[in-house]
Order: C-alpha cells, then sequence, then structure tokens
C-alpha cells in the first residue's frame, strides 16, 4: 500500500537497506564532520573508571582522597616529649631498683638471720656439752676432795668415832634395851676414852667388826638399826651430790691427783 504522501508525489518509496545505519554510524555524516559514535577511545586516554551500578545516580565518587602529608613537628615539641620519655623511663627504672633493692635487702636479712641462727644453736649445743663436761670434771674433783677431807680426818682426829657414836646412839629409840655398837677394833680405845659415858647410860656394849671402816659404826638394837658407818654416811652424801662414787678406804690415783692442804696450808 502506498500512502497519500506517496501517491501525491506519484512515486513510491525506495526499499531501506538495513546496512544504512550501520554505515550512518559507522562513516563520517552527510556533512562531512565525524560521527560521535564511530569514536573509539584509547587505553592511554582513560585516567579513571569504574563498573556502572544502578545504584550510583546521584552518589558521591567512591575513590577516597588521599590523605594529606602530616606536617614536621616543631623542634620544642620533639625536644619536649624525649625530655619526658627520658624522665618517665629515669622513673620507672628508680622504681624497679628500688623493689630489686628491697627484695635484696630481705633476702639477705633471712640469709643471714638463718647463718646467726645455726652458728647460735651450734654454739649452744657446744656450751650445754662444755658445761657438762665441766660440772661432770667439777663433780669427780668434788668427790676426790672430800674423799681425802675424809681420810685426812680420819687419820689426824680419830676420836671423831665418839662423836659419830654418840650421834648414832642419840637417834636409837630410848626404849631400845638390847644396844650393841659396832666398830673397827682400832676404834675401841677410843671409844672406851670419849664416849664412855653415853654407852654407859645406854647399857650399850662395844663389839669389835674389822669389817667396818675406821670412824665409823653401825648400833644394833632389837628395835632397829642404825648404820653410821663411813660407806653409808658418804653414799647418802653422794646421793645428795647427784654422784654414785663409792668410799675407798685406800687412795686411788684420782686421790692422789688432787692434794688437799689443812688449816696451816699444808698439804694433807
Amino acid at each position: 500500500m502506498t500512502s497519500s504522501f506517496e501517491r501525491k508525489l506519484g512515486a513510491s518509496p525506495a526499499p531501506r537497506d538495513p546496512r544504512s545505519r550501520s554505515r550512518a554510524t559507522d562513516g563520517p555524516a552527510a556533512d562531512g564532520s565525524p560521527n560521535a559514535y564511530a569514536r573509539f577511545i584509547p587505553r592511554e586516554e582513560v585516567h579513571s573508571f569504574a563498573a556502572w551500578r544502578p545504584s550510583s545516580f546521584g552518589s558521591a565518587p567512591q575513590n577516597p582522597a588521599a590523605p594529606a602529608p602530616a606536617a614536621p613537628l616543631a623542634p620544642e615539641l620533639v625536644a619536649a616529649q624525649l625530655q619526658a620519655a627520658r624522665q618517665s623511663g629515669y622513673q620507672d627504672g628508680y622504681r624497679d631498683g628500688l623493689t630489686a633493692l628491697e627484695g635484696f635487702k630481705q633476702s639477705y636479712a633471712q640469709q643471714v638471720t638463718g647463718q646467726v641462727t645455726a652458728v647460735a644453736q651450734a654454739f649452744r649445743g657446744q656450751l650445754q656439752q662444755l658445761e657438762q663436761g665441766l660440772a661432770a670434771q667439777l663433780a669427780d674433783v668434788a668427790v676426790a676432795l672430800a674423799r681425802q677431807v675424809l681420810r685426812s680426818e680420819l687419820a689426824t682426829r680419830p676420836e671423831l668415832v665418839a662423836a659419830v657414836a654418840q650421834e648414832a646412839l642419840v637417834a636409837t629409840l630410848a626404849s631400845a634395851k638390847q644396844v650393841a655398837v659396832h666398830v673397827h677394833p682400832e676404834d675401841l680405845a677410843l671409844l672406851s676414852l670419849h664416849a664412855g659415858e653415853a654407852l654407859a647410860a645406854r647399857g650399850a656394849r662395844l663389839v669389835p667388826d674389822a669389817a667396818l671402816a675406821r670412824g665409823g659404826c653401825v648400833v644394833d638394837s632389837e628395835v632397829g638399826i642404825i648404820d653410821a658407818s663411813i660407806e653409808a654416811r658418804w653414799r647418802r652424801a653422794m646421793d645428795g651430790m647427784g654422784q654414785r662414787a663409792a668410799y675407798e678406804v685406800a687412795p686411788s690415783a684420782d686421790d692422789a691427783a688432787a692434794p688437799v692442804t689443812d688449816e696451816n696450808g699444808a698439804s694433807a
């Protein structure tokens, strides 16, 4: 069909070539100006690009701006910061040094205290041993001296056996009738001379007994026995001193090593 316009012109339009649009877009325009759709942009001329997204309409560019370089610090500020850092480091070091010194003092004090305590304990133990040894030696010397004094008294004053016999008779009950005084045979005469009246008042008779040492006696009666022998009296004296030394009639080597002097300073 032909339009009324075509019928008016009296000619039918020519058929359109499909390639005509492509030629029009590819080539220059009819007036000789270059076609804007026909120019390709080289890569060198593309400075920046981004993929297009539907949400990018009306929004700011996605590429952030580069940060501006920091301004250099003033020398005074740098010096102040260095001084502050130096002062802080000094204070930290001083505090750590005090802490370490305090720990060292405590550790050293504990070590010295332990050492002094150990030395004191060892010294105390040695002192106790020394005291015990001295006490034992002193007791031995005292026993030896007492033994020598007793022998000296018996040798120089044999009449003392009379006083011993009288004390034994006093300790005997007054109701005792059969009283016998046992003494060494060599002391019979001394007792008869110095204690004859006391013996006669109690009706006691003298009995020689060679088993007894000189200076002692044993009073025997029906009510009991009074042991006033040298051995018994010595034993009671040693018990009071905490010793167990027995009396020896003959002098021993220890007794000979301890000389005894009388009232005038002469050796007995």
